[in-house]
This record gives C-alpha cells, sequence and structure tokens, in this order.
C-alpha cells in the first residue's frame, strides 16, 4: 500500500520522538519515500542525523539553512507529499495546527499540505484529557485529518493511562488501512494469468513460446494496488513480484494453468487472462530423452483445452472476463471473433505487426474491443501504463 508513496514525517518534542526511528524505518521498508520535518524541541529528543540515515534524505528543522545557504521551501513540501504523518504529535503542535499558528517549518508545512494528515498524539495524561487539547483534537478531525488514537500504558511521568503514541507497526498498519477504505477495487478478487506455458516432449524438450510474463505481472500489480485480492497463475518466467500480498501459482502446462484458472474462477470478479498458452501439446510424452536417429522427426499434436473458452462458458453474471489476442494479420477481425466466440466482456488485441510491441519487450502497444465492439486504441508505452489502461476499462464496466 506504500510503495512509491511519498510521505513527510513530522517529528515533535517528546519522548515518544526515540519511536520515529522505528516508524521512519518501517516506512521505507515498505516503499515509501520519506522525508522528514523536525520542530526544534524534538531535535533535543532525537538527533536529526538518526532519522536522516534511515529516510536517506536530509532532515529539515528550519526555513533556511545557514550551512549550504537553501531554503526549505514549505510549499514545495506540502505539494510533493502523498500523505503527511505527525508522530509524535506535541500537545503544543496539535494547538498551533488547530489554530492556524505557523512559526516553525512543520506547521508552515502543514497549513500547505494539500495531502490527507495523519496525527498521532504523545503526552501525559492529563495532557491528554484537558478540555483544551481534546477542542484541538476535534477542531483537527474537523478540518478532515486522522486521529491515529494514543493507546493506554505507563507514561514518562510514571502514571498509567491514555496519551502514549502508538506504536510504530501499529502506526503504518493503521495508515494501510485506511488507503485500502479508498481503493476502487476493495473487497474484490481478481485472477490474472501470465507467461508461456511448456508441453513436454520429453524429460529434456518442450513445446513453448516466447511470452516473458512481463504484461500479466503488470496487471497483476496493479490490480492489487487498485485494491483487488490478486491470484496470479504463472508459466515458466523468471519475474518476480514486487507486492508480496499477490498469491502466485507456479505451472508449466496448459492443463496445469486450466486446472488452476478453474479453481480459483468461480470466486473471482474479475479475471484477465493474458498468458500465452499453448494450442497444441505432443500426443505422447517420451519418459526418457528421445534421441537423435535419423534426419527427420515427427511429432503428433493434439489440441489442448481452451482455458479462455472454458471459463467463458461458465462466466457468472457480475463477473468480468477479459482476454488477449496477439495477431500477425486480420488483426481485429480475429480479435472480434474471439471475444465473441469465448463470451468475454473485452479483448486486449495485440499486432505482431507493431514495432517495439512483441514478446519480452517491456513496451506494449494495445486496442480494446469491447462486446458493443467500441474499439479504443493506445500509443506504444511501458506495460506497467499498459496495465493501468486495461485496469481502468475494468473499472467503467463495474
Amino acid at each position: 500500500m506504500l510503495t512509491n508513496k511519498n510521505i513527510l514525517l513530522g517529528v515533535c518534542g517528546s519522548i515518544a520522538s526515540y519511536k520515529s526511528a522505528t516508524l521512519t524505518r518501517l516506512l521505507v521498508k515498505a516503499g515509501a519515500n520519506v522525508r522528514i520535518v523536525m520542530t526544534r524541541d524534538a531535535c533535543n529528543f532525537i538527533t536529526p542525523l538518526t532519522l536522516s540515515t534511515l529516510s536517506k534524505n536530509p532532515v529539515l528543522t528550519e526555513y533556511f539553512d545557514p550551512q549550504t545557504g537553501s531554503w526549505n521551501n514549505h510549499v514545495e513540501l506540502g505539494l510533493w507529499s502523498d500523505l503527511m504523518v505527525i508522530a509524535p504529535a506535541s500537545a503544543n503542535t496539535l494547538a498551533k495546527f488547530a489554530n492556524g499558528l505557523c512559526d516553525n517549518l512543520l506547521s508552515a508545512v502543514y497549513l500547505s499540505a494539500r495531502c490527507q494528515v495523519y496525527f498521532a498524539p504523545a503526552m501525559d495524561l492529563d495532557m491528554w484529557k484537558h478540555p483544551a487539547t481534546q477542542k484541538n483534537i476535534n477542531s483537527l478531525i474537523s478540518y478532515g485529518n486522522i486521529l491515529i488514537n494514543p493507546v493506554h500504558g505507563e507514561l514518562a511521568s510514571g502514571l498509567k493511562g491514555e496519551g502514549r503514541m502508538a506504536e510504530p507497526e501499529d502506526i503504518v498498519s493503521f495508515i494501510e488501512n485506511e488507503l485500502k477504505k479508498k481503493l476502487p477495487l476493495r473487497g474484490k478478487k481478481a485472477l490474472v494469468t501470465a507467461g508461456p506455458t511448456y508441453e513436454a516432449i520429453d524429460p529434456v524438450r518442450f513445446i513453448g513460446n516466447h511470452s516473458s510474463g512481463k504484461m500479466g505481472f503488470a496487471l497483476a500489480e496493479e490490480l492489487s494496488a487498485l485494491g483487488a485480492e490478486v491470484t496470479l497463475i504463472s508459466g515458466p518466467t523468471s519475474l518476480s513480484l514486487k507486492n508480496q500480498a499477490i498469491v502466485r501459482i507456479d505451472v508449466n502446462s496448459a492443463e496445469e494453468m486450466l486446472n488452476a484458472a478453474l479453481s480459483h474462477f468461480p470466486d473471482s470478479d474479475i479475471s484477465i487472462l493474458s498468458a500465452a498458452v499453448a494450442d497444441y501439446k505432443p500426443r505422447d510424452v517420451s519418459t526418457v530423452k528421445i534421441k537423435k536417429k535419423s534426419d527427420e522427426f515427427e511429432l503428433a499434436l493434439i489440441r489442448t483445452k481452451d482455458i479462455l473458452a472454458t471459463l467463458g462458458s461458465k462466466k457468472k453474471q457480475g463477473q468480468i472476463l477479459v482476454g488477449f489476442a496477439l495477431e500477425t494479420n486480420d488483426e481485429e477481425a480475429n480479435a472480434i471473433g474471439k471475444l465473441q466466440r469465448k463470451n468475454l466482456d473485452f479483448i486486449v488485441l495485440n499486432s505482431m505487426n507493431d514495432q517495439g510491441a512483441t514478446f519480452r519487450n517491456d513496451n506494449n502497444k494495445i486496442t480494446i474491443i469491447d462486446r458493443d465492439l467500441n474499439k479504443q486504441a493506445f500509443d506504444l508505452k511501458p506495460k506497467d501504463q499498459v496495465a493501468a489502461d486495461i485496469c481502468k476499462k475494468v473499472l467503467d464496466l463495474l
């Protein structure tokens, strides 16, 4: 959920500031780009050097850095951020935010930020319960900021009660869950097939194709980023997934891919079959390596079962089924025929005649044709962007 997110972490003066080091590490580990603004008092509890090392970015505390002569632009910082996290948020800073005071860099960035702001208070029990603090909290919530509630526990004063900052792991989980709520495919299940299939001739040789699986992997990543629960069925490929939430099933043959797809298709809301599945397989598979004995070798082939057509025949109302058509001639006619025969919601047409859009390339050029024969052609672009275009069509249908 946090991969490639630009997160601005605000650190205020509190004994809980030591937790900001762990929080920074967790955000970076989750794939976020983290920049940190500290108040002057925060520097008394944890050094900027520590947080700079963990975030891999300079830590900012003032509008102007006399050592470098650089101006830390609060407006740019606010615009850069996809989300802002204030942890720990002291009673003093909460009061400033709630009342629009702007006497340090952090409060200026807060007032400039257009992104979602999360704040995790940390203070002693009586400070937390004071009516002034609660009024400020309510004001911040009314502005659209999101409170990460403090927890009950032992406080720096020795008292026990509410006011202890939430643990860094809980803060990260809280933010991820909040982000998931806003994703358009939250609660949806998606099935993706990718890569080639290998049809064995003997223990050494096989019939296959040049598919790399890149398109299918990009689709799985995009669907997951949109909130779907994704199952990826992949033929042989060296690719790896960035998002560990995606369930990956590795198969070799068309029959194995069919069985895996049949197992997951009934529960899937969205199925995108981008795998380049073999249409034929050897009728007889040798259990030992076939030796070279003559100048000619005949191999009898039989058809594999059509995975896309099989799923199309089982498709229920409300399920979205998408197929791919890689063509060398009569591209649109062949794609439309496949679309209609196999009960698809839309088909993604690739042409082998488009330079730079064939197997193993990082780019693709597609035309989407839906069941009403509406056509949408796209320029050549990276496959992750192609995946976004395909998923946008899915969203439109939903």
